[in-house]
């Protein structure tokens, strides 16, 4: 009797021990790679609870393994990364690239009509679901989703802007096109320095602020040296979150189609709330000081649209069909429209 208590014994634990190795060949490890740290607000409030939802809707058989603070690959290479397999998943900033997806792009010019970045990110999948052009330069990897910032607050040193003549003479870090366009138009002075300087160049007084979503505020620690917040119709960045395509089309159909139910529309929406939205709030808990912010009202906000909001527009729908993009005119009619 001892004698087949201990054999019977012995098959149970074999079969567990088949069972356990079964389910770790079943599960999928995907690589993500990140140029944020894992301490990054983005990262905490969003990619780390995304790839949570990875994991609950495919019960287990997808993990995702987060290489953060570009340990896989700079942050400027990561959408090459994915495409040539280095890694299997990446989150990539788009204005590392000018020009590879410069339809939308439109959804980064100055004085569009929303406020959140869950708003900007809703329109900016919508836009891509609504045209092939869009798809079709995203094509090099299969976008899982996209999301924006909020538009830029203009943060500044030495003075408050309430009014668009404020802005004049105002030295302020830009990046090239639209950016650099509005404030020009605004009569400020552009300067095209690297974002990497703008705490120092704030400190020594070389600029007098720049346009920064609050997440960016808390993670370059730039309420060390700001002094005003002033919610703006500036641009706004955007970001995809992509898949190696050979990656993608070998997972079991199954896994698709759960990992879709958090994507899409629904996760894009998800990202530019949680990433960005949510940052605000963050501030103040970062910055451990009072932080006053003012927005411009309404009648402020049209003046500087016709100032240096539908001159900019109209000079990126010219571009856009000088090199070939006919419906440029369309996809922007399309993002106001759906912004408003």
């Amino acid at each position: 009797m001892k004698k087949n208590a201990g054999m019977a014994l012995v098959i149970v634990l074999f079969l567990v021990f088949l069972g356990s190795v079964s389910t770790q060949a079943e599960t999928i490890t995907l690589t993500l790679t990140d140029q944020n740290s894992e301490f990054a607000w983005g990262s905490v409030h969003a990619l780390q609870p995304w790839v949570k939802q990875i994991e609950k809707v495919t019960k287990g058989k997808v993990k995702i393994q987060i290489y953060p603070n570009q340990t896989l690959s700079q942050g400027k290479d990561n959408w090459n990364a994915v495409r040539d397999g280095f890694a299997d998943m990446g989150n990539c900033f788009h204005g590392y690239w000018p020009g590879m997806t410069s339809l939308a792009d439109v959804i980064s010019l100055p004085s569009l009509p929303f406020e959140r970045a869950e708003k900007g990110s809703e329109v900016l999948w919508k836009l891509y679901e609504k045209f092939p052009s869009i798809q079709k330069q995203f094509q090099d990897n299969h976008v899982l989703l996209l999301y924006t910032s909020n538009p830029h607050t203009l943060i500044t040193t030495r003075k408050r802007v309430k009014t668009l003549e404020d802005v004049r003479g105002l030295k302020l870090r830009v990046a090239e096109g639209p950016p650099n366009d509005q404030v020009m138009a605004l009569g400020g002075v552009p300067k095209l320095t690297s974002t990497d300087e703008d705490y120092v160049a704030m400190q020594r007084g070389i600029i007098d602020g720049t346009g920064a979503s609050y997440e960016a505020i808390i993670r370059k620690r730039l309420y060390e040296v700001v002094k005003y917040y002033t919610e703006v119709p500036f641009p706004a960045d955007y970001f995809s979150i992509a898949i190696n395509k050979d990656k993608w089309n070998g997972l079991p159909q199954d896994v698709r189609d759960a990992i879709n139910r958090v994507s899409g529309l629904e996760g894009s929406k998800f990202w530019g709330r949680a990433y960005f939205d949510t940052a605000k709030q963050g501030l103040f808990e970062k910055a451990g000081v009072e932080i006053n912010f003012y927005s411009l009202p309404g009648v402020e906000r049209a003046r500087w649209q016709e100032v240096a909001g539908k001159p900019v527009w109209n000079k990126w729908v010219s571009w856009m069909r000088e090199n070939g993009h006919l419906d440029a005119q369309d996809i922007l009619n399309t993002a106001v429209d759906m912004l408003k």
